[in-house]
This record gives structure tokens, C-alpha cells and sequence, in this order.
């Protein structure tokens, strides 16, 4: 087995590259570049087209959520009606419920947009160049041929530069040409001395999801100067050694040998997010500009060969782990023939994991927004669902993988994210539930919105859920538990979390029984029948609000304990409501209960997992600790079945991999992995009835394209290798009968540890933990039926007995239900 991350060599010889036999000649067939601000969708070819988004350009204004929380409370929502709401619910009236909740939803979270395009041509080059996409070095690398000879073309997006840096090479005199397109409204300017071009954009500052049909204007500008100024500004420049002719559409270069081209982009909505105080607003036009032009002047003024390293050397300090599943990873494999056709599920399940990593590097970095439902890439004006945050488990999906493979730096987005949230939506949990902390709903985007969606028809099945930003607080927690950083915990994660608990110790109210309850409550977009024969989603605790309640409660303890805090009023609340939560139940078909009642669902494969939250990817269900909840757990994942969309898949791989299911879950995966063949713009149903797929480019699909299933899918993977929860390091928990060797590197376990592990012929052959922190850590390590205990010391590796845990151990691969 190679050594760690942190031992091993800073320059590979060889990287994990994929492969097309030819340019794209759709969105979905081309190649994601991005630096967490930057994306880009390259299509590759003589066009040379890039697609480019920017993580801040969306619709809508920094304003547009407390508006809309007036507007709503100007309706009459508010403390007082949600009493009525609830009285209603205990009486059994559903119907009158569902009508005063249709006042308490605001219209509709913004949209994401795309930016731009930047075409390069090349004049005469041949039509069907492969392109290589290198994970690894995060760089696409073509060679086209022209008259004469070839020129080589680099692209890469440099966070550390701030841009896309497009290079050609060759032996040969060349030409090429350069243009710069928005769909959003803009016009382009060549600068001054020929140097480059900056294309002014302005977003709307509104613009609706195709659901809501019934809008006249989807996407409408700001017709005066007043209020927001949605600007945004793209800069070109180049350097070459050619002769560069300029236009008022774009610029020609003749005679080139060599041609450095660098991109960047600046935005109002940017100041914004940094939180620069009010300068967002005042700054000019002519200074956001002015800052994308310095960035691209920079960069391309600048040694390409020094460029490529140091945004090499970013990109590997991003993420440490590392998966060669059945041995083979470096070298260059064929989308098509070997990854989307191929034979060897092991090479496909190392590829998508690390694809997955690649993604999650490439949309979201520290100082930008995070991940949205297609990452940073996205091609239509009025997109799927806004590709916004949606916060009942996609964009917690998003991140899933970010703690386990030592991604501290692209998680920042989600915390920051979070932040954003908290403060809206302490006005919300206030002025709308009279509670106190913080609230957020299914929807959010880049502004912070908090509100219920759905403009007074949203179906409460997805529109009414308060446990948003619970559930988001559970990722925060698992970068403290794998990252074990207390500063971290304490001067940003805690404060969040303690929002989030006294939001939900006001939001439990007591039956008639005194046990507490949610009340409204959903199952996220799940529903069942109710007394009157007809459909609803509301009016039972759902299991997965005492679930997500419950682990919050229990961290919230445990973190105060560790902080050493005084909240001491804090505990005692918390203390006093766990022990009158409100059970989760088991039906009397054995499956683990949805709701606090027997009920007919309306969806009987439904593709939210949600009722097994606590399974995964908490672990307030485990077999130890509640082994009939866990039992019946089991069922209800039998019962759900295979198949569905992208992300539904990777969540039920997860929970495969925790009740150690590692077949079914590799089974899942080799579904998940079938090439699309559908019609990838069309918009399947939901209800799981068709399946989707992964698009030529390696996307997932419902169809259409979300990005979550490509993020889930590495947490996945990651999960049936190696698991931390309950106290236990768990090595080859779920290793599928197929999987008969390979090694994984860097893998995150709770708390601050970093595993490697090898396995031959099914059998763990050699294990490693290392400990990067100063303190020293215990860690009880456990294969198969065996534990041991080990005693990590600060910034140290301990191998891990392997003997000792293997002696009399006959197979640790396959097993259904295996410890």
C-alpha cells in the first residue's frame, strides 16, 4: 500500500486522466472546469467554445428575502395563525391546516444563471480532436491539427489567479480568434491598446422556476437605477507573440506561435457574499470592472509553465484521499468504452469517486457561494428548480463527501452558506413561528432565503418543512468530528448550532400526552392518505424531525461538554426535551414508521430516504444502540427498492454501506452508473417510475442533470470502505463481494484521524491511522467481528495490528447485514 497523502510525492508520475474521442457537441458531453468562483463547460474542438457561469451571478437582490417575510406577515401568517394551524391538526381538520399554511409561504427562492460564452477558434483545425480531462491536475489538454503541424491547448481555472487560462502551443504559425457572448443582457468593449475585451453583464432581479407557469415576465431586469444594480463584468486579456487585430466583436490573432488567454469576472453580488459592509453597495461599475480586467491583465501577463504549477499545487492540496478499488487508477481510461461501457466495476466505482472529488473541488472553494443543485455549471436561463440550494437533502448531499476526504477548504461555501441563512432566518423563526434561534425551509439560494416557497399554492409536501437548517447544522458537526478543529467549533459551528436548538425546543410542542412533537410537520415530499380518501403530507410528526431533532439535541450536549461553555439554562432545556421527545415507531408491517401513525402512502417507492436519516448519515439509529429501530429500518429499505434518480441512488448506497449491505450497495451503484439514453433535456418523473443514468460527461441525471449524485456518490463509496460513526473505526464494513482488492488513502474517521487501507482476495491486508492534530487520540479499530484499541499520538501514523483483527477471519467482503 502507497503511504499517506501528506508522505507521498509532490510530483506523480502519473495522473488519472479521462478521455473523449472527440469535441462536445452538447452541454451535456462537455468537460466541467472550475475554481470554486469560475466554471466552465469545456466543449473542446476547432470552436473552442467555454460555457461559463460564476457562482454569484443569480437572479434576485440581497433585499429579496426580508421583503418577502414582510410581505407574508402583511398576509396575516404569523405566530397567531400557527396556533390556529395547530389546533386545527389536533382536531383532525388537515384541509383547514393546508389552507392557513398556504399564507405563510413567500413566492419563490432566485435563480442561477449562466454568464457567458468565450469561444477561441482555431482557423483550420481538424474536426475531431480527443480531449483529456486530468483529475488530478484539474487541466484539459487537446492537441489539434492544423496545416503544417499540431497545436497543443491547455485549459485550466486557477483559483489561486483568479481565472480560466487558456493556452496554445505549437511549431507553427497559427490563427485564432477570440469572442465573448452573454445570454443575460451586456454588451462587449475592446480595452485600450488591444490588449483584451470586457463583456458587461446585468442579471434580472427576478426570475421564477419553470413550475411557476403563470408568471408573465420569468425573468425581469431592474427598469430604472433604483434598488440593486445585478452587474457583473468579464475580462479577457492575452499575451502572444502574433499579431492581434480587434473588433467590436472580438479579436483575430495571426502569426502565433503562442497564445496565453486569461479570463476572470467580478461582481456586485460578490462584494455582497464577502460581506464588505456596505461598499456592495456603493461600489461603481466602472470599480467591478476594473477589478476583473486587473485579474486577467495579471494572469496573462504572467508565465504560463508558473501559472499551471501553483494552480497544480492548490488543486492536490485540496483533497488527500485517494481510491484505487482493484488496483488500477492512473492512466487514461475512455469514457465511453471503459467507465460508461466497461467491464471492471471496480475502475468505475474508483473513477466516479474520483470524479465526485474532482466536482466538489472544481464548485465550491472558501470565499465563494457553495455547490448549488448542478455545482457551478449551468447552460439555461429559467434552469431545474432554479439549480438552487435545496435543503432537504441535495444540498446536504453536496457536502457529504467534504469532511471524509479532508476537503475542509471546499466546504467553507456550505458553513458560510449556513451563516447567511441563520441571519435571515432568525427574523423568520421570530416574526413567522414566534420562536426564538433560527429557521430555514426545502429552498434556499444565494441571498439567504428562508422563507416557506411556494406563493400560496406550493404543496406543503416540499413547501412546508421547518427542519432545513437543522439538518445543515448536521454537516457542520461532521467537519468538527473528522476534522476535530475546537476553533473552528467554537467560533463558528456552535453558534449555528445553538440557533438551531432553541428554534426546536420552541418549535416541539406538547400532545396530550405531554410527549413533544412537531406540529405542523412533513416528510419531505412524501405523502399519505388521509381520513377524507384523498392525499396530504401534513399533520403527523414525521420520524425524521425527532430524528434530526434528537442527534441536535445530543451534539448540542456533547459540544457544550467539549467547549466547556457555560449553558448550563441550555442543558437543562435540552436535557428536559429529550427525555419527552416523542418516539419513533415501528409499523405493524415491521418497516420503521414515516409518520406517528399507520398510514397509506401515497408513494409506496418513494425516492426520499428521509425516515432513515437516522441510519444515515446520523447515527441515532444503529444496531447496538436501537437495534428494533434499526431492524425495521432494514425493511423499509427493502420495501423502498432499487433504482430512481442519481441522488436517491447514492443515499441508498450509503445506507447500504452503514447496515453493512456491501452487494446490494454495490449493486446500487453499478445501476446508478448506467449510460443515460433517454432525453436528457426532457424532465422525467419523480415517482422512480424511470430510471436515470450518467450523461456522456460523466453527469448524473433524473433527468435533468443535479450535481448531488456526482457529490454523494465518493461519501458513498467511502462509506462501504470505511466507517467512524458510534465511537468505532470500522474498516472494509460493506466491502462488495466483487470488490476483491484495492487500497484507499486519506480517508477521514471521527475524530481527526486519517485512515489507509489495502485488501487482497477480500481480506484487509494492511491498515494505517494517522493523526495530524497535536493531542493525542484512542481509537477503538474494528474488522469484521473484532476490535481492538490503539493509541494515536500527535502528528504521528500507527500501523494498525491487521494480525490481530484477522486471525480466524474466513472472508470480510460481501456479507448482507455484515458488523
Amino acid at each position: 500500500m502507497s503511504s499517506s497523502a501528506a508522505d507521498a510525492p509532490q510530483n506523480p508520475p502519473q495522473t488519472l486522466r479521462l478521455s473523449w474521442r472527440s469535441p462536445a457537441d452538447r452541454w451535456d458531453e462537455a468537460a466541467p472546469l472550475g475554481n470554486g468562483r469560475i466554471g466552465a463547460m469545456a466543449f473542446g474542438g476547432p470552436q473552442g467554445r467555454y460555457a461559463l457561469n460564476d457562482a454569484t451571478v443569480w437572479s434576485g437582490t440581497p433585499d429579496g428575502p426580508a421583503d418577502a417575510l414582510r410581505d407574508v406577515l402583511a398576509g396575516g401568517a404569523g405566530p397567531e395563525r400557527l396556533t390556529h394551524v395547530r389546533r386545527a391538526l389536533d382536531a383532525g381538520d388537515v384541509r383547514t391546516a393546508e389552507e392557513l399554511l398556504m399564507t405563510f409561504e413567500g413566492p419563490y427562492s432566485q435563480e442561477f444563471l449562466p454568464l457567458a460564452d468565450l469561444e477561441v477558434r482555431l482557423a483550420d483545425a481538424a474536426a475531431c480532436p480527443a480531449r483529456l480531462l486530468d483529475l488530478d491536475e484539474a487541466v484539459l489538454i487537446e492537441t489539434l491539427q492544423v496545416p503544417g503541424g499540431a497545436v497543443c491547448r491547455r485549459s485550466w481555472i486557477s483559483a489561486p489567479a483568479q481565472a480560466l487560462i487558456i493556452e496554445l502551443t505549437a511549431d507553427i504559425e497559427f490563427t485564432a480568434s477570440v469572442s465573448l457572448t452573454t445570454p443575460l443582457r451586456g454588451g462587449l468593449s475592446p480595452r485600450h491598446g488591444s490588449g483584451g475585451m470586457t463583456l458587461d453583464v446585468v442579471a434580472p432581479i427576478d426570475g421564477a422556476p419553470l413550475h411557476e407557469s403563470s408568471i408573465a415576465t420569468p425573468l425581469r431586469y431592474a427598469d430604472d437605477d433604483t434598488g440593486f444594480d445585478a452587474f457583473a463584468a468579464v475580462a479577457v486579456a492575452w499575451s502572444t507573440d502574433g499579431f492581434v487585430e480587434v473588433t467590436p466583436e472580438g479579436a483575430t490573432v495571426r502569426g502565433a506561435r503562442r497564445l496565453l488567454i486569461a479570463l476572470s469576472t467580478s461582481s456586485r453580488a460578490a462584494s455582497w457574499w464577502a460581506g464588505a459592509d456596505e461598499e456592495w453597495r456603493n461600489a461603481s461599475r466602472e470599480a467591478i470592472r476594473d477589478l476583473a480586467t486587473a485579474q486577467a491583465d495579471a494572469a496573462a501577463h504572467r508565465d504560463p509553465s508558473v501559472l499551471l504549477s501553483e494552480h497544480i499545487a492548490d488543486r492536490r492540496r485540496v483533497s488527500r484521499a485517494r481510491f484505487a478499488i482493484g488496483g488500477r487508477r492512473d492512466g487514461i481510461w475512455d469514457v465511453d468504452r471503459d467507465i460508461l461501457h466497461g467491464a471492471d466495476p471496480m475502475l468505475k466505482a474508483t473513477v466516479i469517486a474520483e470524479f465526485g472529488a474532482y466536482l466538489l473541488a472544481s464548485c465550491s472553494r472558501s470565499g465563494n457561494p457553495p455547490a448549488n443543485l448542478q455545482g457551478i455549471w449551468n447552460d439555461q436561463l429559467r434552469p431545474a428548480w432554479s439549480s438552487n440550494y435545496t435543503i432537504n437533502i441535495n444540498t446536504q448531499m453536496n457536502y457529504w463527501a467534504a469532511p471524509v476526504l479532508g476537503m475542509d477548504d471546499p466546504f467553507e461555501p456550505l458553513l458560510a452558506l449556513t451563516e447567511h441563512l441563520a441571519r435571515n432566518g432568525t427574523a423568520t423563526a421570530r416574526e413567522l413561528y414566534g420562536a426564538r434561534g433560527w429557521v430555514a425551509h426545502h429552498n434556499s439560494d444565494l441571498w439567504g432565503w428562508s422563507l416557506p416557497v411556494g406563493g400560496g399554492h406550493g404543496a406543503a409536501s416540499w413547501a412546508i418543512w421547518m427542519m432545513g437548517g437543522v439538518w445543515l447544522t448536521h454537516n457542520l458537526w461532521d467537519a468538527y468530528e473528522f476534522g476535530g478543529d475546537l476553533g473552528l467549533l467554537r467560533s463558528r459551528i456552535w453558534p449555528l448550532m445553538r440557533g438551531a436548538v432553541e428554534f426546536s425546543l420552541d418549535w416541539l410542542t406538547p400532545d396530550a400526552d405531554g410527549r413533544l412533537r412537531t406540529s405542523p410537520s412533513t416528510s419531505p415530499e412524501n405523502s399519505f392518505f388521509a381520513a377524507d380518501g384523498e392525499s396530504t403530507a401534513l399533520g403527523l410528526t414525521s420520524a425524521s424531525d425527532l430524528l434530526l431533532i434528537q442527534a441536535l439535541f445530543e451534539r448540542a450536549l456533547a459540544a457544550i461538554a467539549v467547549l466547556r461553555v457555560d449553558e448550563d439554562e441550555l442543558v437543562a432545556e435540552i436535557e428536559g426535551a429529550l427525555i419527552a421527545l416523542a418516539s419513533v415507531g415501528v409499523a405493524a408491517d415491521g418497516r420503521l414508521r414515516e409518520w406517528s401513525a399507520d398510514v397509506i402512502e401515497v408513494e409506496p417507492l418513494h425516492r426520499h430516504m428521509t425516515p432513515m436519516v437516522g441510519v444515515y448519515p446520523l447515527d441515532t439509529i444503529t444496531r447496538e444502540r436501537a437495534p428494533e429501530l434499526f431492524d425495521a429500518g432494514v425493511r423499509l429499505l427493502d420495501a423502498r427498492g432499487p433504482g430512481a434518480m442519481g441522488w436517491s441512488w447514492a443515499w441508498k448506497i450509503a445506507l447500504r454501506a452503514r447496515i453493512g449491505d456491501g452487494d446490494t450497495a454495490a449493486s446500487l451503484l453499478d445501476e446508478a452508473l448506467t449510460p443515460f439514453d433517454g432525453d436528457a433535456a426532457r424532465h422525467g418523473p419523480v415517482d422512480g417510475s424511470e430510471w436515470g443514468g450518467l450523461l456522456p460527461n460523466l453527469f448524473s441525471t433524473h433527468p435533468p442533470f443535479q450535481i448531488d449524485a456526482n457529490l454523494g456518490f465518493p461519501a458513498s463509496i467511502a462509506e462501504m470502505l470505511v466507517q467512524s460513526h458510534a465511537g468505532v473505526i470500522r474498516l472494509l464494513p460493506a466491502l462488495p463481494s466483487t470488490w476483491s482488492e484495492g487500497d484507499v488513502q486519506g480517508i477521514g474517521v471521527r475524530t481527526g484521524l486519517i485512515a489507509d487501507l489495502a485488501w487482497r482476495d477480500g481480506l484487509l491486508i494492511e491498515a494505517r491511522l494517522h493523526n495530524d492534530s497535536n493531542e493525542d487520540r484512542i481509537a477503538v479499530v474494528a474488522y469484521a467481528e473484532r476490535r481492538i484499541t490503539l493509541r494515536v499520538p500527535g502528528g504521528e501514523s500507527v500501523e494498525v495490528p491487521v494480525q490481530e483483527l484477522t486471525e480466524s477471519v474466513p472472508s470480510a467482503a460481501g456479507g448482507r447485514h455484515a458488523r
